[in-house]
């Protein structure tokens, strides 16, 4: 096991160095078949190791690699910790990175960073799977901000474009405000447990029942819920949750295929892996956990909501991923950590599946992103039109899709917790269905059906992709409809997930729904009559009349609602209030402190100061310096006469 994993987690790393140092003189179809097979190599072997820790062939493999330091009295380890949480992370990762990096041969064919970007998706995937592997907060951490430093990298790719160096800035920035309260609750942990292993911290996780410490005088806090929230802010940053999700939208910078990888499989999902991993912990603490399904909720909702005004095809789908992420940021928060785990799982392909397709349209339209100067893509582009409409069911939820068993799963968890906040809560998700399934056709009839809104030289070379941007479209349709149904029973009640997540006994509401579980095949025919499903077709109703029956509708109801419209355009403000609040207070700070600490003290204090006190010393010395005999010998005498006084008195 420990070699497998040691090849899977290298294969990457190796193509990413080989590819960096010498990519011009390899070339660049030497570049990406090193690429391709380093991640493919990876994907088979992980997919192995899934099938052995599944079937129990082997046992879950916990295991330290070497001593990286020893300080006080504690040892930091690199090493692995594979079970079924981590199998099947692995598998996600490497198999969406995949198909990205052979979408990339199509998509980046004519950029002059070809090598450089195929570099950097491989360093991309050996940081993720550096943090999933990991059997401690060490490793966990280092993998953490890999996947930080990479994403700036790739977010920045084109560089001679300001708006990306603004997206790349902005994302390493925002992610190092959770990263600081992450790096908090990493020592937090290591201050109460001793240690930072897994298995140590969580065998001893007990300890923090009934602790309590004071932050300030007479504020007294529960251990456990102070760990675990400042553990959640790292994964709000990561996971763009509210209100630390603004650098995501601005990701769509970077090209597709990193847009894809960032949004479905690796970057954003890191946090959501984090917090299912550290179910032990996160358990002791109820408000935490209530903390978690808040602030998903809020995601899940208002991030659907921007989705509406979006005309950028990409960031349509951006705000989608924001929303699902609430999604299974409140499953979190409902201690139905397999259910948020199994939605991460499912939308990995179909949201995957919904960028390439993205991009596949924007090849199309010679990369022309704004759907107003689309439509009637469906005859030009019918293989993405197709994988984009399965795409687009799996995201709404509609029965036998992916989404719709990992989906209505969650909102059914939330409704069995049985609390006056989780039915608040509950509703808002459901009219969260309403929103996404509208957005989402929204985007599906302005870009591929009505009237064509292109001018005669694009519509001469509109034509559907080349194969190597088809074929992972076509790759990740399949477990888009498919793998839902294949794996609901044995994800959420099969005790698949029982050796990686512990849930209290009071708490374990999937247990609850497990009992009146018959099968897929039974849930999707029940789904048919669900709130959820009607929800859904509304908002697909609404979207046909908007934008298809009255297509002039949307813009006279944007000016009846010009508030509303325009606090959606301005998402909510939050972009323009850490403009003025943050960004501007640190340029007044500096202004200050350039004026009053460089310019008056540092300058004008110190520097011209101590120049203007040396000159006036100076003219006094000289004044003593005359030249004359009698001024000397009577400067002797009067000191002389002063030792004297001294040495008497």
């Amino acid at each position: 096991m420990l070699i497998l994993c040691s090849v899977i987690v290298l294969s990457p790393l190796f193509a990413a160095i080989l590819i960096g140092l010498a990519g011009k003189i390899l070339g660049r179809k030497c570049s990406h078949w090193i690429a391709n097979i380093g991640v493919a190599l990876s994907f088979f072997l992980s997919t192995v190791v899934l099938y052995q820790i599944v079937t129990g062939a082997e046992p879950a493999f916990n295991e330290n690699i070497y001593t990286w330091l020893e300080a006080g009295g504690v040892s930091f380890h690199i090493g692995f910790l594979i079970d079924t949480l981590t199998a099947l992370m692995m598998v996600v990762v490497t198999f969406v990175s995949w198909m990205v990096h052979i979408y990339t041969i199509g998509y980046m064919s004519e950029d002059s960073g070809y090598q450089r970007f195929f570099s950097y998706i491989s360093l991309f995937t050996f940081s993720m799977l550096m943090l999933v592997m990991s059997n401690n907060f060490l490793q966990l951490f280092f993998g953490w901000e890999a996947v930080g430093l990479v994403s700036y990298l790739l977010i920045g790719f084109w560089f001679k474009k300001e708006s990306a160096i603004y997206a790349n800035l902005k994302a390493f920035l925002v992610n190092r405000v959770g990263d600081f309260g992450f790096l908090l609750g990493i020592a937090g942990v290591l201050m109460y447990f001793g240690s930072l292993d897994y298995a140590a911290v969580f065998e001893m996780s007990g300890l923090l029942e009934g602790e309590t410490f004071s932050i300030l005088p007479g504020l007294v806090w529960e251990s456990a819920t102070v760990l675990c929230i400042l553990l959640f802010i790292g994964a709000m940053g990561k996971s763009a949750q509210v209100p630390l999700h603004v650098w995501l939208p601005d990701s769509m910078e970077g090209p597709t295929p990193i847009s894809a990888l960032i949004h479905a499989a690796t970057m954003v999902t890191a946090g959501i892996f984090m917090v299912a991993r550290m179910s032990p912990l996160y358990e002791m603490s109820p408000t935490a956990l209530e903390f978690i399904m808040v602030v998903g909720a809020l995601t899940a909702f208002f991030m659907g909501l921007l989705g509406l005004v979006q005309n950028d095809i990409k960031r349509v789908v951006a705000y989608s991923t924001l929303s699902q992420l609430g999604y299974m940021t409140v499953a979190l928060g409902a201690s139905a950590y397999a259910a948020a785990i199994f939605h991460l799982f499912t939308h990995a392909f179909f949201k995957a599946l919904l960028f390439l397709g993205a991009g596949s349209v924007i090849i199309g339209m010679h990369h022309v992103q704004d759907m107003r100067h689309m439509g009637g893509l469906k005859k030009f582009m019918p293989l993405t039109y197709w994988t984009c409409l399965i795409g687009t069911l799996a995201l709404i939820g509609f029965p036998g899709f992916s989404g719709f068993y990992s989906k209505d799963m969650i909102i059914e968890v939330v409704h069995a917790v049985g609390t006056p906040l989780s039915g608040i809560i509950y509703w808002t998700l459901l009219v969260g269905v309403f929103v996404t399934a509208l957005y989402s056709f929204r985007l599906l009839f302005l870009v591929f059906h009505g009237e064509e809104r292109f001018n005669e030289e694009t519509r001469s070379h509109l034509s559907e992709s080349p194969y190597v941007v088809t074929v992972p479209l076509m790759a990740l349709a399949v477990p888009s409809v498919l793998i839902g149904a294949i794996f609901v029973e044995s994800a959420l009640f099969g005790g698949f997930f029982n050796e990686s997540i512990r849930v209290g006994e009071d708490r374990n509401y999937l247990d609850l729904l497990g009992e009146n579980f018959q099968g897929s095949l039974a849930m999707m025919t029940h789904g048919f009559v669900t709130l959820p499903f009607w929800a859904a077709i509304s908002g697909i109703i609404v979207a046909w009349y908007l934008y298809l029956k009255a297509p002039n509708l949307p813009s006279t109801i944007a000016s009846n609602f010009s508030i509303i419209h325009n606090v959606l355009n301005e998402k909510y403000g939050f972009d323009r209030f850490n403009s003025w609040f943050f960004s501007g207070g640190a340029r007044g700070l500096g202004g200050l402190l350039w004026k009053r600490a460089d310019i008056f003290f540092i300058d004008g204090v110190l520097v011209n100061g101590s120049a203007k006190l040396t000159e006036a010393a100076a003219f006094m010395v000289r004044k003593v310096q005359s030249g004359y005999l009698y001024h000397y010998a009577f400067g002797l005498i009067a000191g002389l006469l002063i030792f004297l006084l001294i040495f008497v008195y």
